[in-house]
């Protein structure tokens, strides 16, 4: 790389990068169930976060991180934006809401399939004083799902709620406007540095990534209101020496009868759900992998403080 065209941020990245090479963190953020977790693995072109049919799927803050010779963006998906009803919802729309400021781009997703609701527009309000600094783009995701007539209408009364952003009608899971959105992203950042090496994608641990995967195979399999109170702790993770994974994981509920459902008939439920974890543990970890699953009862852990920040729920 010629000297004369390397920035002068090697001392704080260890990188050396292009002149003109642009970087920047952008958040996702919105309702429940509005396709972020969907729109991030789609730009990653693999599977960073869980995705089910359910809202509230996500939980923490999760990175993406793309890197190419001239930009590197690095994702910020949230959990869903709503009013709390226990503990466990405050700390998650804190995380969304701490995301904002540390954001050089805002994604606002929504689902345009539906009218903009009460939950749209107090997060239009949070959203405001970005979007006068046109940090923000309003990703009216789901367009697939829209009726021809209903588009202008629809487009139109979400632009409403915030109309200094930036906008765009897309889908998520159809490739239809993706690669415009990302354009437009591309776009909205400014010159800077690489902040993560050229080959890494995402900064959570496989002992993290595990934990989620065994927690979707949960809220895929159990149509009950079971899946909102479980939590799943890795309590081992470890690489064998003949190149093996073994993983021991517990998985706690709040009821006793919850209990009783999770692992149903003489263990059934809860082999099915461990070998579905299992085959997604192991595309990822590109290795043999023996889980074990263990089923306990916490009552109320949504609402302790102290089981909350053991089951990794805590910004302290």
């Amino acid at each position: 790389m010629d000297e004369n065209k390397e920035t002068n941020n090697q001392e704080l990245t260890g990188y050396t990068v292009a002149e003109g090479h642009k970087s920047g963190y952008v958040t996702m953020v919105g309702r429940p169930n509005v396709g972020k977790s969907t729109l991030l693995n789609a730009f990653m072109q693999q599977k960073i976060a869980i995705v089910t049919p359910r809202p509230q799927t996500t939980r923490v803050r999760q990175l993406g991180i793309i890197t190419t010779p001239t930009y590197q963006i690095v994702f910020m998906d949230t959990p869903g934006m709503m009013k709390p009803r226990h503990k466990l919802d405050e700390f998650m729309v804190e995380t969304a809401v701490e995301t904002l400021d540390d954001a050089d781009v805002i994604l606002w997703l929504v689902d345009s399939s539906s009218k903009p609701g009460p939950g749209d527009k107090a997060i239009a309000k949070q959203l405001a004083p970005f979007a006068a600094g046109n940090h923000v783009i309003l990703c009216m995701n789901k367009a697939d799902l829209l009726k021809a007539e209903d588009v202008l209408p629809r487009s139109e009364a979400y632009r409403a709620l915030l109309p200094d952003a930036k906008w765009i009608l897309f889908s998520a899971t159809k490739d239809a406007g993706r690669d415009e959105l990302l354009g437009m992203i591309v776009e909205s950042l400014k010159e800077g540095p690489r902040f993560y090496p050229d080959d890494q994608v995402t900064d959570i641990y496989m002992r993290d990534i595990t934990s989620e995967l065994i927690r979707e195979q949960v809220m895929l399999q159990l149509r009950e209101e079971i899946p909102y109170s479980i939590a799943v702790q890795v309590d081992e993770y470890s690489e064998r020496p003949d190149e093996t994974v073994y993983i021991h994981a517990t998985i706690y509920v709040e009821r006793d009868n919850h209990k009783g459902i999770l692992i149903g008939a003489k263990g059934a439920q809860l082999r099915k759900i461990g070998a579905a974890a299992r085959k997604e543990i192991e595309e990822l970890a590109e290795a043999k992998v023996f889980l074990e699953l263990q089923v306990k009862v916490e009552p109320k852990w949504r609402q302790d403080a102290r089981a909350l920040k053991r089951l990794g729920y805590s910004h302290e």
